[in-house]
C-alpha cells in the first residue's frame, strides 16, 4: 500500500486564518479561525501576530487529537516575496527574513511560511510555500511599460491560476507543460494571465491595467489621473483608497462589492446595476482577448475562476464576447487550500523537487 501523507495547510488572512488537514488529497478537517479586530490591534506589525496565530492552530490540531509528530509536512500561503518562478519552495532563513520585513509589502499572507516553519521545526518535518503572489515568469518583452522608470511587474493570483490550469488540463487530457490557457481570476481583485507551458508569461491586474473589479478601478485615463492626483482634493492615502484600496470598481459605481447584491438589483429591474456589471464584463473580455495575442492565437481554453465566476450573468456576457478565441471553461471559486496541499504532496511523492528560494529569486 502506498504511503499516506498527512499535510497541514495554513492560509492567513487579515482577520482570520484558514487551516486544513489533508490525508493525501482527502480533506480530514477544515476551519476558518477568526481573529477579532481588538485582538489584531494589539500587535504593531503583521509579523508580531505569528505566535498568537501559531497557538490557535496548535490548539485546533490538538482538538482533533493530532500531534505535530503525526504530520508529514506543513505548507503555508506564500507572501510578498522577491520575484521568483512558480513552484513549491522549502522555507529557508532568507525567505523567513524577507517575509518578516515584507520585501514587497506587508500582507497577512507573509505569515504563511513563518507559521509553517514555527510548527514544522517542532518535529523536524518539511515546511514549504507554493506559488506565492510574487511568482514572476514574465517574458522579457512583457516587462516594458512605455516608461523605463515604471517597468511592468508580476504580482498576481498565481496559486489559483496554476491550480485551475492543472485541473482543466486533466479535464481536457492535456499535459500542463504543453498547454496554453488564458485564465481570468475574478474576485475582489482581478488578474488575467496567459499560461503557456505551465508558466505565467504575462498578466494584467485590477491594481493597474486590467478591468475594474468589485473593489478596484483597474486601468484609468492616465492624464486625468495625474490631474486628480495634483488637484489638492486628495491625500496620497485617500487617492490610494479610491483606486486600489477598496473604494473603486463596483463599489464606486453601485456602493457594493457583492456580486450577489448586484444580481438582486438587476433582477429587480435596476438598469444602472445591469449596465455597470455588463461594463465590467466588457472590459474583462478585452483583457482576455488581448492575451490571445501573447499566445499567438494558440489557446486551448479560456478559464474563468474566482468568486465572481459564480455570477452567471457576468460569465455569460464574457463568454459571448470571447468564445470565438477558444472554448470557455468555468472553474468558480478558489481552491487555494487544495492547491497548497497539492504542491506539498507533489514534493513528498517525489514528483517535483522543492525549490530553494536563495537559488531562484530574480
Amino acid at each position: 500500500m502506498a504511503q499516506k501523507y498527512l499535510i497541514l495547510v495554513i492560509n492567513p488572512g487579515s482577520t482570520s486564518t484558514k487551516i486544513s488537514l489533508f490525508s493525501d488529497e482527502e480533506c480530514i478537517a477544515s476551519e476558518n479561525l477568526s481573529h477579532s479586530v481588538e485582538e489584531i490591534k494589539e500587535f504593531s506589525t503583521i509579523y508580531d501576530q505569528k505566535d498568537m496565530r501559531t497557538e490557535v492552530i496548535m490548539n485546533w490540531l490538538e482538538g482533533l487529537n493530532y500531534k505535530v509528530s503525526d504530520l508529514s509536512a506543513v505548507v503555508g500561503r506564500g507572501g510578498l516575496l522577491r520575484p521568483m518562478p512558480g513552484g513549491t519552495y522549502k522555507v529557508t532563513d532568507m525567505m523567513l527574513e524577507d517575509l518578516k520585513i515584507g520585501y514587497q509589502g506587508e500582507h497577512a499572507s507573509n505569515l504563511g511560511g513563518i507559521i509553517a516553519n514555527n510548527i514544522a521545526k517542532q518535529a523536524n518535518i518539511p515546511a514549504c510555500i507554493v506559488d506565492p503572489v510574487s511568482v514572476d515568469e514574465f517574458e522579457d518583452v512583457a516587462r516594458i511599460s512605455g516608461l523605463p522608470d515604471l517597468p511592468r511587474i508580476s504580482l498576481l493570483h498565481a496559486l489559483n491560476i496554476k491550480a485551475v490550469s492543472r485541473k482543466v488540463c486533466k479535464e481536457m487530457n492535456l499535459k500542463f507543460k504543453e498547454s496554453s490557457f488564458i485564465v481570468a481570476h475574478i474576485g475582489g481583485g482581478i488578474t488575467v494571465a496567459p499560461v503557456k507551458n505551465g508558466k505565467l508569461i504575462d498578466s494584467v491586474s485590477a491594481n493597474d491595467e486590467a478591468s475594474f473589479s468589485p473593489e478596484r478601478t483597474g486601468g484609468l485615463p492616465v492624464g486625468d489621473l495625474i490631474k486628480m492626483a495634483y488637484s489638492g482634493k486628495f491625500t496620497y492615502s485617500e487617492l490610494k483608497k479610491k483606486t486600489i484600496g477598496g473604494q473603486g470598481g463596483l463599489t464606486a459605481y453601485l456602493g457594493t462589492n457583492d456580486g450577489r447584491e448586484v444580481n438582486k438589483r438587476i433582477d429587480a429591474g435596476d438598469k444602472k446595476a445591469e449596465f455597470i456589471l455588463e461594463a465590467m464584463a466588457y472590459q474583462l473580455s478585452k483583457d482576455i482577448v488581448s492575451m490571445s495575442t501573447v499566445l499567438k492565437g494558440k489557446v486551448d481554453a479560456i478559464v474563468l475562476t474566482g468568486g465572481m465566476a459564480y455570477n452567471k450573468k457576468l460569465t455569460d456576457w464574457i463568454t459571448s464576447r470571447v468564445g470565438f478565441v477558444a472554448p470557455v471553461k468555468l472553474s468558480p471559486g478558489e481552491e487555494e487550500m487544495k492547491a497548497l496541499m497539492q504542491g506539498a504532496l507533489r514534493v513528498l511523492r517525489g514528483e517535483e523537487k522543492p525549490k530553494i528560494y536563495e537559488n531562484e529569486v530574480l
